[in-house]
């Protein structure tokens, strides 16, 4: 006897194929309530049983380890939804469609690295000041409008919260960074 194929079974993965929450939870690391908020943002998805069980292709895992890859280089989770969108559920992506969205990311790691060279030359500047501030200092609360008007709650103290806090009394102006110093 010979076997014939299946004609009437529907298209889309096979019911073996599919993980439940519980084991895309085990395999990606993530918390299932962390997938269902990922589903509720549109970063992956979920068929139904006819129960209501979410069930998730072997696919979603990619999709799961390239979200935390865009957060690793910084990217919102935001920015991670669009760049998936502009790629297939099905079949799965292949190795240039994820390069094409790897090498949209580059200028965004390149800005990422020149702001922290700006930061590494400021913190070594910082340790040479010495005032040990963090309230007052130029790198802790950098262009802090209201800092610059003195400690405490500069916008209740303010007479026009439209113009902003009051402004920095003499006494305090020195030069260091914040332009003000500890005594």
């Amino acid at each position: 006897m010979t076997a014939t194929p299946h004609c009437d079974r529907t298209p889309g993965p096979r019911t073996s194929d599919l993980l439940t929450i519980g084991q895309l939870s085990a395999r990606s690391g993530l918390a299932a309530s962390a997938l269902r908020y990922y589903e509720s943002l549109g970063l992956i998805h979920a068929t139904r049983t006819g129960g209501g069980q979410r069930r998730y292709t072997r696919g979603t895992l990619r999709r799961i380890a390239f979200v935390r890859a865009a957060q690793r280089v910084g990217l919102s989770l935001d920015e991670a939804k669009v760049a998936l969108d502009r790629l297939p559920e099905r079949p799965a992506p292949s190795g240039t469609e994820w390069d094409q969205v790897a090498s949209s990311w580059q200028s965004r790691i390149d800005e990422q690295i020149a702001e922290l060279e700006r930061l590494k030359a400021k913190l070594t500047g910082c340790i040479g000041c010495g005032c040990l501030s963090l309230t007052r200092c130029a790198l802790y609360n950098a262009e802090d409008r209201a800092a610059q008007a003195g400690p405490g709650a500069r916008y209740l103290l303010t007479r026009d919260p439209a113009t902003g806090p009051e402004p920095v009394p003499a006494a305090f102006e020195d030069g260091c960074g914040s332009g003000r110093t500890e005594r």
